[in-house]
């Protein structure tokens, strides 16, 4: 069986976790096998996306194939970024970490969604009514 070389990297994003796979060719973004154009819609999404490999150089000299699960759609698009960002400084750290880390791809996000607390019916932050009188 042929040796498939890959550089895989992993990215989060309040829940959501991407796995990316950073291999040689020219082929398109491929998130859950769909393309990244069908997964993510919208230029802005589009141009995020490529952001990372379009800041190193990279485009159309890569191919990304993405595993992303959990969370909302802007939360996993964040999370391929990411991950992408850190498959980037895998390949040479000392050329593509500093243009990375300035733009702020190799940050992760730490905010998270409010636990629910108790007594406040049902939601993390809603107070219950006080009686008028």
């Amino acid at each position: 069986m042929a040796k498939i070389n890959y550089t895989p990297a992993i990215g989060r994003r309040k829940r959501a976790v991407a796995r990316v796979r950073l291999l040689k060719g020219k082929e398109p973004i491929v998130v859950n096998n769909v393309p990244a154009a069908t997964y993510f819609p919208g230029l802005i999404n589009q141009k995020l996306l490529q952001e990372p490999l379009r800041l190193c150089e990279l485009e159309g000299k890569y191919t990304v194939t993405v595993r992303v699960v959990g969370s909302g759609p802007t939360s996993q698009l964040l999370a391929v970024i990411h991950a992408i960002a850190r498959a980037i400084v895998k390949l040479n750290s000392e050329k593509y970490k500093p243009r990375l880390k300035a733009a702020g791809f190799l940050r992760r996000d730490p905010r998270k969604r409010q636990r629910r607390m108790v007594g406040t019916g049902g939601k993390s932050r809603r107070q219950k009514q006080s009686p008028k009188r």
